[in-house]
């Protein structure tokens, strides 16, 4: 034990002399403060010194107060607030070389030599020349007498590691920035709203948003809400768009819908370069069409509010990544940034990452529009061919000779509506006919079965819950039934979107293909799930939506504390077994403890959580945020950790209990679930489509191969359909989860950052890794 003691001790003072200082610049961004809050506690948890640096690189300049030394305490509470709660401010001075001499000898003078950088690629370019030109800044001070040779040898070295905080998602080399996911929040909420108003009066809106030389925040919004119409400086449109516009607008009117968005990025252009105002977009519609058009520019408001569930766990690992960085960085570790690949951290060379940002400005500046689409990475590129499949094409002139249906099974979940939609239109536009079936494979059994066309699915995008009905009965307690239905209505695919139910119920109906001829047909499940346990994939639809439901309680409940004294909450989420909801919204949230069923705990480690609470409530913070997952332990219920907190912090805390419920269920779709929903339906159908015309003879569909039936999912950074057969292997059929889960991962940096005593060793740092051209862009992102 004390053998194990002393090692703890040696990895937790890895970073013991060392110091670090922390400082945001350009254009603020929300998660910011969870970054800044990461960076701080994990650089004071491996023993180092922790400075806020205020006012970006203007306060690194100035000096003085602007640049204190941060303790634990100095971040509380700050994860859930937008901007930047150390401030930001361009600098001149600090382009200079003059600037930053004064820069160096303020550094120097609190024996900083470990830098991390929170901002857009002209920050991290910034930081870059700084570190080039360190050696050269000092030996100039010790010139002009500012410091000793002795003070120059010592801080010889600058490592400088890079944070992209930019809501434009506009930087090469990562899946997405900081600031991103909650800018698509605020894009959404606008367009919901304006949605609402533009139906009562037949309204057609022109919504200019942020982007002067990046538009994914444009095509991301638009495939998230349907817009009619798309403008990106990435993609112009053709010459004539003036017509063609007008009459796509003039042909959704004709079908039925009351209202027209068109979405606009600011740094919109047409073909010659000559810049696309909204306002012109605007006259263009009155003139042409007569309709009753408003433009809305959002501007600002896209970087103001409370960070999404999203950037604060992505700041949380970059910032205890970049603490890592500068950890083992050494003379000959290049500037790195911290970035996202799928679900992991992974550093790259900073200068390199510029280089290929500015190589897709290059291309668009040189009007080789298709070459800076796929410069800007495969997600981005993916986005756009979806968008212009579902926005731009139309239902088939010709029938083909398949038709499908889709059900939705188990209980609702945000999302399922947008994949709904999606496949519905992809269908049509195949010429399949397309079923919908109401309350999944109960109403698969009764007959409640209908054909589905283009209008009816309209509107269905940002729809929470499921408007189709869902029910969770397996297909065993009705399969002659179902088998009966199939051949009634020559049901020749099967598109189920739903939780573990969904799962389960298409392996049923594959292993009872034996008996059932009719159920040699093609199959495929879409997870959704705001218990995220659906193997075959990283991500359910749904689990996003109900992270960030449960986040905004937490932080109400957290609110609530702090206007009271020494208080713990105690809070239930759902999630059945699985404790990936409790887990994510623990980090989002800042919680003290997060228990969940797949990492066992004691009485012991229950013991623990209490004394480190009471220890918590002798400092400045003095609330406590407890999650438990529904069914994390038999015994240690709610109520059992209710009794055992308040009994044990009697005199020192009170406790309260709160079971979140299914408000987790609720609510409109969060902008990932629906873009995610989207694209997952376009493809689940697409594939639905290709192995229909593989297993088709003699004017039949006959499937009974392993692959006929599958789970799609998002696995690491790539769509996988995984067979139903494979996955059954890897099942946890009692507790309804996939033995393997890569979240569990992120319990570490939950337990570090709420300074619980873990052994560093257990932390898995991110690869340094060379990267080109190509893998910087064309293998960037879903």
């Amino acid at each position: 034990m004390a053998a194990a003691a002393a090692e703890l001790e040696r990895l937790r003072m890895a970073g013991a002399g060392m110091a670090i200082a922390v400082l945001t610049s350009g254009g603020d961004a929300q998660g910011m403060n969870a970054a800044v809050r990461a960076v701080t506690r994990m650089g004071i948890y491996v023993g180092a010194k922790v400075f806020l640096i205020y006012e970006g690189y203007e306060g690194l300049v100035e000096g003085g107060d602007n640049i204190k030394q941060a303790n634990w305490l100095s971040v509380s509470n700050i994860i859930q607030l937008g901007g930047t709660v150390i401030g930001s401010a361009r600098c001149k001075a600090f382009t200079t070389r003059a600037g930053r001499l004064r820069a160096a000898r303020n550094l120097v003078e609190h024996g900083i030599t470990n830098l991390c950088v929170i901002g857009g690629d002209g920050s991290l370019t910034g930081a870059d020349i700084f570190r080039s030109e360190w050696g050269g800044l000092l030996e100039e001070l010790v010139r002009d007498g500012q410091i000793s040779e002795e003070v120059a040898r010592e801080n010889c070295r600058l490592n400088i590691v890079g944070l992209v905080g930019s809501i434009d998602n506009d930087f090469c080399g990562t899946d997405m920035t900081i600031g991103t996911d909650s800018a698509l929040h605020r894009i959404m909420e606008v367009i919901d709203a304006i949605t609402t108003t533009a139906q009562s009066h037949q309204r057609t809106f022109v919504l200019e948003v942020m982007g002067r030389h990046c538009g994914y925040l444009a095509l991301v919004s638009g495939l998230a809400s349907g817009a009619d119409w798309l403008f990106i400086p990435e993609s112009p449109p053709e010459d004539g768009w003036e017509d063609l516009m007008c009459e796509r607008l003039g042909e959704t009117r004709s079908r039925g819908s009351r209202l027209n968005i068109i979405i606009i990025a600011e740094g919109a252009i047409d073909r010659s370069g000559k810049p696309i105002s909204s306002n012109y977009v605007k006259d263009l519609v009155v003139q042409r069409l007569g309709f009753d058009t408003r433009v809305t520019v959002l501007g600002h408001v896209q970087r103001g509010g409370t960070p999404s569930a999203f950037d604060r766990v992505l700041s949380s690992k970059m910032g205890m990544e970049a603490v890592m960085a500068l950890l083992e960085a050494t003379p000959d570790t290049p500037a790195c940034v911290v970035s996202l690949s799928g679900n992991q951290s992974v550093r790259l060379p900073l200068m390199e990452c510029v280089q290929v940002t500015k190589d897709v400005q290059k291309a668009m500046d040189e009007k080789r529009f298709e070459e800076a689409i796929q410069l800007r990475g495969r997600s981005f590129e993916n986005n756009w061919n979806i968008y212009k499949l579902l926005a731009h094409q139309k239902p088939a002139q010709e029938k083909s000779p398949f038709s499908f249906a889709i059900l939705n099974v188990g209980a609702p979940a945000a999302g399922m509506n947008a994949a709904v939609r999606s496949a519905v239109r992809i269908g049509i536009c195949q010429g399949h006919t397309v079923y919908v079936v109401s309350d999944g494979f109960e109403g698969l059994s009764k007959g409640q079965i209908r054909e589905v066309g283009w209008h009816d699915v309209a509107g269905w995008l940002g729809r929470g819950g499921s408007m189709l009905g869902t029910k969770r009965t397996l297909p065993k307690t009705c399969m002659e039934k179902i088998v009966e239905n199939v051949r009634k209505f020559n049901i020749q695919g099967l598109l189920v979107i739903g939780g573990f139910e969904a799962y389960e119920g298409v392996l049923q109906l594959v292993e009872a293909r034996g008996q059932y001829e009719e159920l040699c047909i093609i199959m495929c499940v879409i997870p959704a799930t705001i218990s995220n346990n659906v193997p075959g994939t990283d991500f359910s639809l749904g689990s996003d939506t109900a992270v960030n439901a449960a986040m905004e309680s937490c932080d109400r409940i957290k609110q609530s504390a702090s206007g009271t004294k020494r208080r713990v909450f105690i809070v239930e989420t759902m999630g059945g077994y699985c404790g990936y909801l409790s887990t994510v919204t623990g980090i989002a949230v800042g919680a003290d403890a997060a228990y969940v069923y797949e990492d066992p705990f004691t009485i012991h480690d229950l013991k623990a959580n209490v004394e480190h609470l009471t220890d918590k409530m002798k400092t400045d913070i003095q609330r406590g945020l407890v999650l438990r997952n529904e069914k994390c332990h038999e015994h240690y219920t709610t109520e059992f950790l209710y009794n055992l907190y308040s009994s044990e912090g009697k005199g020192i805390f009170d406790c309260r209990i709160n079971v979140l419920g299914h408000l987790q269920q609720g609510g409109a779709p969060t902008p990932f679930d629906r873009n995610y929903g989207t694209k997952l339906g376009v493809k689940a159908v697409l594939w639905m489509s290709e192995k229909l015309q593989e297993v088709y003879r003699k004017g039949r569909v006959f499937a009974n191969s392993g692959d006929s039936a599958c789970v799609i999912g998002l696995r690491k950074k790539v769509v996988a359909f995984s067979p139903v057969t494979e996955l059954k292997k890897v099942t946890d059929f009692e507790h309804r989860l996939p033995q393997e889960q890569w979240w569990l991962n992120l319990r570490l940096m939950l337990k570090m950052l709420a300074n619980y005593q873990i052994s560093l060793t257990e932390y898995i740092s991110g690869k340094m890794e060379h990267v080109t051209r190509r893998t910087l862009s064309i293998e960037k992102g879903f």
